[in-house]
């Protein structure tokens, strides 16, 4: 008998989801309010990091935020308003700004980054990827220096060790970058990908096995009884389905009300700029942590990216922030930026304050999985999420453990 499944959401998460679930058996349709692949996956910085296995709440992390906020360049930036659920989270946010609850979010996060690499090696999708590595690049000495307690907690708590650099090892590693710069921290596993053709390329593959996209259709709520989602009310009409999956991002707290339950996820807004590649490109892609700007080489083009931007879901493209982004990579390399630009872009972070995702089944409905808050490296967990969510909505051992992700922890 054909079971069905419908997923309301049509980046990362959805497409992974939908590639284990159809691969299953089951017969799948994706919606999206948009289009498909047209929120956060379209044009973030597209590293794929297990090497990214400590969230963002750390020890000091609330004091140097609110500090740079204090200039108008900071990378940091809330839209000053009454918002009790961002308050909310920002204080759930500094109650975790500690090692042990750093270290208990690394620990839920390795199993989904590393299963998401595993998975990625085996797709063979067309999206530019490339295992080079990843740079953490410097120009102050006590701030590289510093990094080694970050270091040492991935070594001793993750077998996730780092190699440092001095300013000579670095430049003859990445000639792009300056002379002089203290040097770096090199995550050698890590790799990167164009998230445009990536998702480009999973929509053909998805397409060729049946897998239905449904884009412009926007969720209302759901057509439920005795305790079980019969259809999804849409913006198109009613969709029935045996299984639903919520993999709807940023957006998801705004259906709290039909999910019966809190979604304490905030939109967190980065931007980025694509461009041709400088013809001083570097190979390797960098993060500068001191102007918090990443750089992505990719084969058919040249990404930087950044920023975060607790603001609401709005929708302004601002320039000066962009601006932030050729100003954070110009103290680092030689030829930091080009002037062809071919886009210029935001998409909405769906951000949790422990810095772990949501996968839990909603507790109103037993065939509604909510699969969100992936934070700032949903790329880097897509496909491990997807076939986590595939193994619970099939009812079988899943290969990683989902206690982690479990709704149950924000009670």
């Amino acid at each position: 008998m054909s079971r069905s499944a419908l997923i309301v959401g049509g980046g990362i998460i959805g497409a992974s989801s939908a590639h284990f679930l159809s691969e299953a058996g089951w017969k799948v349709t994706i919606i999206d309010r948009g289009k498909f692949a047209g929120g956060c996956s379209h044009a973030n910085c597209g590293l794929i990091c297990p090497s990214h296995i400590l969230p963002l709440a750390e020890p000091g992390a609330v004091r140097r935020t609110l500090s740079a906020m204090l200039s108008k360049n900071s990378p940091f930036y809330i839209k000053p308003r009454l918002d009790i659920a961002l308050w909310a989270w920002m204080w759930n946010f500094a109650r975790r700004c500690n090692v042990d609850s750093m270290i208990e979010a690394g620990r839920g996060l390795q199993p989904l980054l590393e299963s998401s690499m595993h998975i990625y090696e085996q797709l063979g999708l067309d999206c530019e990827w490339e295992k080079k590595g990843l740079l953490f690049a410097y120009a102050d000495q006590a701030q590289l220096d510093a990094y080694a307690e970050s270091d040492r907690m991935l070594r001793e708590s993750f077998n996730h060790p780092a190699r440092k650099l001095n300013g000579a090892e670095l430049s003859a590693m990445e000639p792009a970058l300056k002379d002089g710069l203290a040097g770096a921290w090199f995550y050698e596993g890590d790799a990167h990908l164009r998230p445009d053709r990536l998702m480009d390329s999973w929509k053909t593959k998805l397409a060729d096995r049946g897998v239905l996209i449904q884009e412009n259709c926007e969720l209302k709520g759901f057509v439920s009884a005795h305790g079980k989602a019969q259809a999804a009310k849409t913006s198109t009409g009613d969709l029935p389905a045996d299984a639903f999956i919520l993999a709807t991002g940023a957006w998801t707290p705004l259906l709290s009300k039909e999910l019966a339950c809190r979604i304490p996820i905030q939109p967190g807004k980065g931007y980025s700029m694509t461009m041709r590649r400088p013809n001083n490109c570097p190979q390797i892609p960098l993060i500068f942590p001191e102007t918090k700007v990443a750089v992505t080489p990719m084969q058919s083009g040249y990404r930087l990216g950044s920023m975060m931007e607790f603001s609401g879901y709005d929708e302004s493209l601002r320039p000066e922030r962009l601006e932030l982004l050729r100003r954070g990579a110009e103290p680092f390399l030689k030829e930091p930026y080009t002037n062809d630009t071919e886009e210029q872009w935001f998409g909405w972070r769906p951000m949790t304050s422990d810095g772990l995702p949501i996968i839990d089944f909603s507790p109103a409905t037993n065939n509604v999985l909510i699969a969100a808050g992936h934070n700032m490296i949903g790329m880097s967990t897509g496909p491990g999420t997807g076939k986590l969510v595939a193994e619970m909505i099939n009812k079988e051992q899943t290969h990683i453990d989902p206690r982690p992700y479990s709704l149950r922890r924000f009670s």
